[in-house]
C-alpha cells in the first residue's frame, strides 16, 4: 500500500503557517539562508561529513555562529570537551538574552523549553521590539511561531548549501555582510518599535570602548557585559527617579 503523505503535509502547513509571522520573520529570512548555506558548505568541504550532518546541526544545535566556529574546530582535530567549552563561551550573551525574558515566557507550558533553545539574537529582537496584545497565551503562541520560522530558515540555508557544497564551486567571500545588514535592520525595527535611542547609543558606545581597549577575542563578551551593566544602572536610576517623584506627589496631596 502506498501512503500518500501529502495531505497531512499541506495540513501540518496551513496550521503552522501564520502571514504576519511571516512577513515580521522576513528580514531574517533573507539573513539565515545565505549564512545557513555558507556553513552547509563550509561544513561537507572542510569536514567531509554527509550533507544531512549539516542539517541534523541545526536542528539539534542551531547556533548559528558557533556552529560555524566549531566547523573550525573539528577540522583541526580539537577534542568535543574543546568544542564545547567554545560554544560556551561564544554564546555566553544568550544567558542576558534569557534572564531577560524569562517573566515572558512564565507559564508558556511545553513551548517554553524551546523558547529557551531558540533563542538567538535576531529572535531576540524580534521578540522584544514588536507589538504585543493582552492575550498573554496567544503571544506566547506567536513568539514561539517566530523561533520555528526563524530556525527552518537556517535550516533551509544549511541544507542548501551542503546539497550544493560538493555540487559546484561557492565563494562565500564577502557573504558574512548578511549578518551586518539584519543587524543593522533588527537595530532600526528595535528603535522604531522602542522608540528610544539610548539604548542604540549605548551599545555603540559600549563597542567602541571594548574595541579600543580588549582584545579580539573578548570584545563581543565585552560589550555585551557593559551594554547590560549601563542599561541596568539606567533602568534602576529611572525607578529611583520615579519612586521619589512619586512620593513627592503624594506628600503634596496629604499636605493639601
Amino acid at each position: 500500500m502506498v501512503y500518500d503523505a501529502s495531505p497531512l503535509c499541506i495540513t501540518v502547513c496551513l496550521i503552522v503557517f501564520n502571514r504576519s509571522v511571516f512577513q515580521l520573520t522576513l528580514p531574517v529570512l533573507f539573513g539565515y539562508v545565505p549564512l545557513g548555506m555558507a556553513f552547509g558548505v563550509l561544513f561537507v568541504t572542510q569536514l567531509d561529513y554527509p550533507w544531512w550532518g549539516a542539517t541534523l546541526m541545526s536542528v539539534a544545535i542551531y547556533a548559528g555562529a558557533g556552529q560555524i566556529l566549531a566547523i573550525s574546530l573539528l577540522a583541526a582535530h580539537a577534542g568535543l570537551l574543546e568544542v564545547f567549552v567554545a560554544l560556551f563561551v561564544l554564546n555566553a550573551r544568550h544567558l542576558f538574552y534569557g534572564l531577560s525574558l524569562l517573566g515572558r515566557f512564565r507559564g508558556a507550558g511545553w513551548r517554553k523549553a524551546y523558547l529557551i533553545f531558540g533563542l538567538t539574537d535576531e529572535t531576540y529582537s524580534l521578540l522584544t521590539s514588536r507589538k504585543r496584545h493582552d492575550n498573554g497565551s496567544d503571544e506566547q503562541r506567536k513568539d514561539a511561531l517566530i523561533t520555528f520560522y526563524n530556525q527552518c530558515y537556517w535550516i533551509l540555508g544549511s541544507t542548501l548549501g551542503a546539497l550544493l557544497g560538493r555540487a559546484v564551486e561557492f565563494d562565500s567571500t564577502g557573504i558574512e555582510f548578511a549578518l551586518v545588514a539584519l543587524f543593522i535592520v533588527l537595530t532600526i525595527e528595535q528603535y522604531k518599535g522602542l522608540g528610544e535611542s539610548l539604548p542604540v547609543w549605548i551599545g555603540a558606545a559600549s563597542a567602541g570602548l571594548c574595541l579600543a581597549v580588549l582584545p579580539a577575542d573578548q570584545q563581543l563578551i565585552g560589550a555585551v557585559v557593559v551594554a547590560t551593566l549601563t542599561l541596568l544602572g539606567h533602568y534602576r536610576l529611572n525607578q529611583r527617579r520615579t519612586a521619589a517623584n512619586d512620593a513627592h506627589r503624594n506628600g503634596g496631596h496629604s499636605h493639601g
